[in-house]
């Protein structure tokens, strides 16, 4: 459960969270993303609190400023790579033509630009990983939440696509959470957070 959870991830900044399993870092990424009602305090996403919005304006804010990346990417299997990323777009009232095109140069910038017509079970891991990056900033996010984003890949690969992940943030300017196991992938974020008890405090380290 959590207690008393105090953050701010700055535009631009990386931060990683880490915590043993049970810690609530999922429940506190679903909090950020307003995908959880906390029972107290404050959510605020680009300095609108959205603690008190009715769901569909939540729900407004999550797809048009917040981007989220799991660990199992959830793409949707009878759709291309170029579609996946499209379909956010799409649903924010983009038209089909442009989301694509968007689509398809945020694939490039992954590496992905001979990858856009293959369908998820076509692509390795990695690039079904990489796919799901794409979709959660296909939006232009101010904010985005990342659950263990390499917990399911090898460990080349995962370094690989955390190298994607923190490049693109960083040219994008928004502010990332990044809730991690891997303590390499971790001390190379901006700064690290631990959640212990169900309060966040400054990572001292490993021991």
């Amino acid at each position: 459960m959590l207690k008393g959870c105090d953050l701010e991830v700055a535009p631009g900044e990386v931060v990683g969270l880490i915590g043993p399993s049970g810690s609530g870092k999922s429940s506190l990424l679903h909090a950020a993303g307003l995908l959880e009602y906390p029972d107290a305090g404050q959510v605020a996403i680009a300095g609108q609190d959205a603690t008190g919005l009715p769901d569909r304006a939540r729900t407004r804010l999550r797809l048009g400023a917040i981007g989220f990346v799991y660990q199992f990417h959830h793409l949707l299997p009878e759709l291309t790579a170029r579609d996946n990323v499209a379909l956010p777009q799409q649903i924010a009232g983009k038209p089909i033509a442009e989301a694509r095109r968007h689509a398809e140069a945020l694939l490039a910038d992954l590496g992905l630009a001979e990858r856009s017509h293959h369908q998820p079970a076509q692509l390795s891991g990695g690039e079904q990983q990489r796919v799901a990056i794409a979709r959660a900033l296909a939006n232009a996010p101010r904010l985005i939440l990342a659950d263990e984003p390499t917990g399911n890949l090898d460990p080349a690969t995962s370094v690989a696509v955390f190298d994607n992940l923190f490049e693109i943030v960083r040219r994008s300017g928004a502010a990332a959470l990044i809730a991690t196991h891997n303590l390499d992938l971790a001390e190379r974020m901006d700064r690290v957070l631990a959640l212990r008890d169900g309060h966040v405090e400054p990572w001292a380290g490993r021991a």
